[in-house]
């Protein structure tokens, strides 16, 4: 059996995290949060929860260091929140006991964009991506290059994000589906809505989850040789 729950640092900003692995059999999900959020989000936390019961470790951390998070500019930089993903996979792929575990990305909002990015640059690595009320406009000149299957979630009530998220699904050339949850807004904040986002998140990343036929190992910097 795995490890329970631990704080780790990660990558050469030690940034903090939670990594949940006791269940980690299935795979394990890296969360990237959204603008004024952070590892402690509670709706990253109640997805994160289903995913664990479902057999999926988990992993949530700051994608900024707290002076970092200090300057607005940064929580929208899209290519600096993408090179934290990176690093954080680089993190995983070193790491006794997780290095050899499939790899899924849960993003919400800002950090969805940045999830798409990152798994543009690491196809190789990132088996599957879910999006939870996502800004994949942010990362648009990357979409076509995302091979990982995709799951858009957006509820009903969001439009602004909802037409962006159907634009970004004509643009994705990777197995996808755009999920609409009805009756939500942009946070879920309606009843059953956050449970229905991670209903649909859980059952992607165990249907597209696989552990690789020839496993790579990327160089320090997180990209292959």
């Amino acid at each position: 059996m795995r490890q329970a729950d631990e704080d780790v640092r990660i990558g050469p900003k030690h940034l903090p995290g939670i990594l949940a692995t006791r269940t980690a059999d299935r795979g394990l999900v890296v969360f990237a949060h959204g603008s004024g959020s952070s590892r402690l989000s509670p709706r990253n936390a109640v997805v994160a929860q289903a995913l664990q019961e479902v057999g999926l470790g988990t992993l949530l951390f700051d994608l900024l260091t707290e002076r970092e998070g200090g300057a607005v500019g940064n929580v929208f930089d899209i290519p600096l929140l993408a090179s934290r993903l990176l690093e954080t996979l680089a993190w995983i792929a070193a790491r006794d006991g997780i290095s050899d575990l499939p790899i899924g990305l849960f993003g919400a909002s800002t950090g969805a964009a940045a999830a798409l990015w990152a798994a543009a640059e690491r196809p190789d690595r990132v088996a599957a991506l879910v999006s939870r009320g996502g800004r994949p406009d942010l990362a648009a000149d990357r979409l076509a290059q995302v091979r990982a299957p995709t799951l858009l979630i957006v509820g009903e009530r969001d439009r602004d994000v909802l037409r962006g998220n159907r634009e970004a699904a004509e643009m994705l050339t990777c197995e996808k589906r755009l999920a609409i949850v009805p009756k939500a807004t942009h946070l879920f904040e309606e009843p059953g809505a956050l449970e229905a986002v991670a209903d649909l998140a859980g059952q992607w990343f165990l249907d597209h989850l696989r552990r690789p036929a020839h496993p790579t190992h990327p160089t320090k910097n997180g990209r292959m040789p």
